[in-house]
């Protein structure tokens, strides 16, 4: 198995079928609500405080599970649960289709981890972080940064932009990753998954997936 860190860098590819240029992070319906340029940051931080820290702590919760031999299926009715909005429901479960396909190619031994029917995405991401052998705040870790690079690689492509800001976007973002990695790599049992939300981006994802034109999925 090649080590860790090279697998961390792999799952964080933008070039991933679930890859940042796939999905905008809810970016594309706040823009089209309004949300300009100058939001962005706040817009990242209010997604890290949120719905982000669900997500890490089911990846983490799913990656425990899998070093422990048990279950998956609680640990993904726990994320349904704190994950109110059906669209941004689905659309999870669309990119865990996508990555579930990637993994089969490349490690088909996820087939023998008890997936549920249906996962989210968060679910199959710490699945497959605990067969490869990540840690917890390497997952955690994981979750967090792509979510920002999602949301900073969909702004290029809404809004007028130096790609040079949309970095520094990325590098100020940093420091609250990181308090996603610590407020959730201590967790083992579905139960201890935060359960934050973001209404108003949750609103505008739901309103998001209803119109017939977009650039992203999501």
């Amino acid at each position: 198995m090649p080590h860790p860190e090279l697998l961390l860098l792999l799952l964080a590819d933008a070039r991933l079928p679930v890859g940042g240029h796939t999905q905008s992070g809810s970016l594309e319906g706040a823009v089209m609500a309004g949300l300009g340029a100058a939001d962005v940051p706040s817009y990242l931080r209010a997604r890290l405080l949120g719905a982000t820290r669900t997500e890490a702590g089911t990846a983490v919760a799913a990656r425990r599970r899998v070093v422990d031999g048990g279950s998956l299926g609680d640990v993904d009715l726990a994320w349904q649960a704190r994950t109110v909005t059906p669209a941004l429901r689905a659309v999870s479960r669309t990119q865990a289709v996508s990555l579930l396909r990637l993994a089969r190619g490349l490690w088909p031994a996820i087939e023998g981890v008890g997936l549920p029917d249906a996962p989210g995405r968060a679910t199959v991401l710490g699945a497959l972080a605990g067969l490869l052998g990540l840690d917890a705040e390497q997952v955690a870790r994981l979750v967090a940064y792509d979510d920002v690079q999602t949301v900073c690689a969909a702004a290029l492509k809404l809004l007028p932009l130096d790609p040079a800001v949309a970095t520094g976007w990325v590098a100020g973002a940093l420091p609250a990753v990181e308090d996603v990695v610590s407020a959730v790599a201590g967790i083992e049992d579905p139960a201890e998954i935060p359960a934050v939300a973001s209404p108003q981006i949750e609103a505008w994802a739901q309103a998001h997936a209803r119109t017939t034109r977009r650039l992203f999925r999501a």
